[in-house]
């Protein structure tokens, strides 16, 4: 006879043996990462990845029909924490597949894999996710609650850590200061030479590495250019030189990595327009992404061998201020079409590219469609190719590569006030899917040909 049957045993005893022997005792996890009890997050095909990368996620362990609160978390380089959660349900095998299980409340509704990423929130009023320093990745803290009376979060039944890389396995990173020049290349693994893409950012100047180093993932050589607000660049975006994209332009095209041919440069509102004058005046551009830009020179003038194109000026009056105190700008804009402002207009029709203009539909900024339209009828009228337009639905101006949260509104230093930027979150995170897949085969079908190289984790 086993001797504990020879004893009477205490309630207690009694529930400790039970809960052993059926696993139950061990079915919490410890926050330090993923733990090895019955319930468990399994993430493929890694739980460490590229930015721009879906992944499948699994909760298994559960019990049928049990109600569990799935939530991320993330903090950012100025330690603010991006948050996002949501309800689900158990299958009648205990199991939360996010790639078919739809989420039943919290901050995105339905069958949604990476709404865990694109739905995250920032815990600050009007924080927008950046990422400056593209050698780390950001940590996306995993954790699956029961679910209590009124949503509420009961302890943690387990949870893991989810690495999100920006720099593939053998990219180079190489940071540009020849003459005036202020930039990074990204080189992708793989002996080249690659299809060249610049990347220009917009009115936030400075010097953001993140599009370029994911777009290098897939196989292009790139080099990010700042022109503004950073090093010994000029501090405010007052007046700029064209002669010092052209320096730029040359460098980027001699470099051996630079498959010869033409190069691509991809523009982000400032960035597009300055784009579009890339073409226009510069020899060498075979291909233009515009992502909600103008087809007129904004803000400030812009110089090039003894002639100057002015900004397009905007009236302050025509600013909409919301109850929240933030500025809608998206009116106030002069009219490119009106005959006295027809000497900020790009004379697109002078180059020898092919252009992709990135438009958002719900863009609070200015209507990007309108000027879209308007290069069309430019370049028509003069016997060229028309442009691509991307027409994106429910998507704002920041358009991101794919998973970053939608920012509805932020502060804008260059303004020194919160700007509306418009989208809704699920239709947003559908158009930077888009527009991140349609700009790769734009590049790939007008620069430089057939891509080796693309690298992955």
């Amino acid at each position: 006879m086993p001797l504990l049957s020879r004893f009477k045993m205490p309630f207690a005893v009694r529930k400790f043996c039970f809960q052993y022997n059926t696993g139950s005792l061990f079915n919490t996890a410890s926050a330090s990462g993923c733990n090895r009890a019955p319930v468990k997050i399994n993430i493929k095909p890694d739980r460490k990845c590229l930015f721009d990368a879906p992944v499948d996620i699994k909760v298994e362990g559960l019990r049928p029909k049990q109600q569990v609160i799935f939530r991320a978390k993330l903090t950012d380089e100025k330690e603010v924490d991006f948050v996002s959660s949501a309800r689900y349900e158990a299958d009648n095998r205990g199991v939360v597949d996010l790639s078919k299980s739809a989420a039943l409340g919290g901050d995105y509704v339905g069958v949604h894999p990476m709404g865990f990423m694109w739905a995250m929130k920032s815990q600050t009023e009007l924080g927008r996710l950046f990422r400056k320093d593209v050698t780390s990745p950001f940590e996306v803290h995993l954790s699956v609650h029961d679910k209590g009376p009124e949503e509420t979060e009961e302890p943690v039944l387990t949870s893991c850590v989810h690495e999100r890389w920006f720099v593939g396995e053998g990219v180079q990173r190489i940071p540009v200061r020849e003459g005036r020049i202020r930039a990074t290349l990204f080189v992708p693994p793989g002996e080249g030479p690659f299809p060249g893409v610049m990347d220009l950012g917009g009115t936030a100047g400075g010097l953001l590495e993140y599009r370029a180093c994911l777009l290098a993932n897939h196989g292009f050589a790139t080099m990010c250019l700042a022109y503004f607000g950073f090093d010994d660049l000029p501090k405010k975006l007052l007046e700029l030189h064209l002669e010092y994209f052209e320096e730029a332009l040359h460098y980027f095209q001699k470099l051996p990595q630079v498959k010869p041919g033409g190069i691509g440069v991809m523009g982000t509102s400032k960035g597009a327009d300055l784009s579009l004058s890339m073409a226009s005046f510069l020899k060498g551009v075979t291909a233009v992404v515009c992502v909600n830009g103008c087809n007129a020179n904004l803000q400030a003038p812009l110089h090039y061998r003894g002639t100057s194109m002015p900004g397009l000026g905007l009236s302050a009056d025509r600013i909409t201020i919301r109850d929240s105190g933030v500025l809608n700008v998206r009116d106030c804009y002069d009219d490119p079409r009106a005959p006295e402002n027809q000497a900020c207009v790009v004379p697109v029709h002078r180059a020898n590219a092919r252009f992709l203009f990135v438009v958002a539909k719900d863009d609070q900024v200015w209507d990007s469609e309108v000027y879209a339209q308007e290069v069309k009828r430019q370049l028509q009228e003069h016997g060229k190719p028309p442009p691509e337009i991307l027409p994106l639905p429910g998507a704002g101006h920041l358009l991101e590569p794919p998973y970053f949260p939608s920012c509805p509104a932020s502060y804008h230093k260059f303004v020194g006030a919160a700007l509306e930027w418009g989208g809704q979150p699920d239709t947003h995170a559908i158009a930077q899917e888009t527009y991140w897949r349609r700009v790769r085969e734009f590049f790939l079908e007008h620069v430089g040909g057939k891509v080796e190289g693309h690298s992955k984790l």
